[in-house]
């Protein structure tokens, strides 16, 4: 049986087989756009803000 799943940016069925030179994408055109997206920062991986530079007393072990 074959997986099918989802292209992150259109939704079509992908199957997931060596063939899909594209996969998890259903085209280069849906692989592009992601990573335009990633590009223009429209996504981000998540974490907290730093308000502050880090102490470089704090590193003093990595001389």
């Amino acid at each position: 049986m074959t997986t099918i799943v989802k292209c992150p940016t259109c939704e079509k069925d992908v199957r997931w087989v060596p063939e899909s030179r594209f996969r998890p994408f259903c085209s280069d055109r849906c692989k592009q756009i992601d990573l335009g997206a990633w590009a223009t920062e429209k996504y981000k991986i998540g974490g907290g803000q730093q308000d502050t530079p880090p102490d470089e007393d704090s590193h003093s072990g990595l001389n």
